[in-house]
């Protein structure tokens, strides 16, 4: 494949893209703002955190797979801090949390070093099976399935889903001729967050009937097969070129990428509804914290991962 700054040509121009897309929509809400004082205060904001979103991204993936990593284990180790900080937690159980945190560079190591059946079991069976242990050697027994449900659960979203990311990132560059695995993992977040941006979108423009009321009320079944079927179509487009998928597989890889990324997102929104929280966080002006940005993903990498690891890899 050719290269272009040390980034797989196709890479390089879809990054272009992206960033001519944010500048166009800034322009817009600019304009926007300047008709209507006051209206789009909540667009700007959201419009200047792409702004930097982008730009970590971009840089992690541009500067080398290493730094792209540690990115990537730094976004999973906010998210379980996130998610740490909302969730009732046992006062005996505080000092464990220092092995959650402990986590996330031993599975990102697994995923660096592309350890796939390591990658596999070390969260969901070693850790499950550590932590319920740990817990009941030290003996409190009031509360124990709670604590040992809400920490395994906190893991497996946080660490195990998302470190999908790295561990696409590695092996996709023996697998993908086309862009590597930089094409596979710009594929999936890019992908992930236009489908979010779309379901909105079309939610707002055409929504009428809800799909989870109870859980997120401005979801909507106009919302959610428009921005899928949006997905699908820039799935089909710019699949070839990023990926060793064809149309046909790229738009459905598209479908499996819109329909997990809806079910992340109300996953995390029934959560913060039991909870009783708008947000997991403010880090992130207009989208709140890290946790409620990469909610779409916590499904949407194991599921594309495993849907390119079946299909594509031998």
């Amino acid at each position: 494949m050719t290269r272009l700054f040390g980034l797989p040509e196709h890479v390089v121009y879809a990054t272009a893209g992206v960033w001519a897309l944010l500048i166009a929509a800034t322009l817009l809400v600019l304009v926007l703002r300047w008709r209507k004082p006051g209206h789009y205060d909540e667009l700007v904001s959201r419009t200047a955190s792409w702004w930097w979103m982008i730009g970590a991204f971009t840089f992690a993936i541009a500067v080398s797979e290493t730094v792209a990593i540690v990115f990537l284990a730094f976004i999973s180790y906010l998210a379980l801090k996130e998610y740490l900080s909302l969730i009732p937690t046992r006062r005996i159980d505080r000092g464990l949390l220092l092995f959650a945190y402990l986590a996330i560079p031993i599975q990102y190591y697994w995923a660096a070093i592309d350890w796939y059946n390591m990658f596999l079991v070390f969260v969901p069976v070693w850790l499950f099976l550590f932590f319920p242990a740990l817990m009941a050697f030290r003996g409190e027994t009031r509360g124990f399935l709670s604590a040992v449900g809400t920490l395994s659960w906190g893991l497996m979203l946080t660490v195990f889903c998302l470190s999908h990311m790295a561990m696409l990132l590695v092996s996709g560059e023996v697998h993908n001729p086309v862009a590597g695995g930089v094409g596979l993992l710009f594929f999936l977040v890019v992908l992930t967050q236009f489908n979010d941006v779309a379901q909105y979108t079309w939610g707002k423009l055409l929504g009428r009937h809800k799909v989870t009321p109870q859980v997120s009320p401005k979801k909507t079944w106009e919302g959610l097969v428009g921005g899928v079927l949006t997905t699908v179509a820039l799935a089909a487009v710019i699949g070839p070129y990023l990926t060793p998928m064809d149309v046909l597989w790229s738009a459905l890889a598209g479908l499996v990428l819109g329909v997990a990324g809806f079910l992340g997102d109300i996953t995390i929104s029934g959560m913060k509804r039991d909870l009783g929280v708008k947000d997991t966080g403010g880090l992130i002006p207009g989208h709140g914290g890290i946790l409620d940005r990469v909610d779409s993903l916590t499904y949407a990498a194991p599921a594309f991962f495993h849907f390119f690891r079946y299909f594509f890899t031998p």
